[in-house]
């Protein structure tokens, strides 16, 4: 994605990106990995409610991905509503002359901050999760 925001010229979304998906999600992941271990202590038991709602999901998106319009299609509703206004209005109204850019930081600010709050949160539970891992062991 990183790549594919240079190219749109956003550059600032770009390094953000990088950032977040390679950088704050890798530190999380292994520190996820580092509290749970190698070793399987959970009991042998029956999973049938994860199953459930996977495969509900998988129906789900089987049954809607047709209902799509085609990748690049100029018929899409959003080329004919959406991007236009974005590309025509954006400069004046925005006033910041990247319209990737003012998109995320101005139209989707609510949506970035939700983004900066599931990683927060993310980082909270990790740290809770060492945190745990140090009282069992004294």
């Amino acid at each position: 994605m990183a790549g594919t925001f240079t190219i749109l010229d956003a550059v600032d979304v770009a390094f953000t990106e990088a950032a977040v998906g390679a950088g704050i999600s890798t530190v999380l992941l292994l520190a996820a990995l580092g509290v749970v271990g190698q070793e399987d202590r959970g009991k042998n038991r029956r999973a049938l409610i994860p199953i459930a709602v996977v495969v509900l999901a998988g129906v789900m998106l089987i049954y809607a991905v047709p209902e799509m319009p085609p990748f690049g299609n100029p018929e899409a509703p959003i080329h004919g509503h959406v991007a236009p206004r974005y590309i025509e209005e954006t400069p004046s109204v925005i006033g910041i002359p990247n319209v990737v850019t003012a998109v995320l930081a101005d139209y989707r600010g609510f949506d970035t901050l939700g983004e900066v709050t599931v990683i927060f949160t993310a980082g909270i539970g990790v740290l809770l999760l060492f945190a745990g891992r140090r009282r069992k062991h004294k």
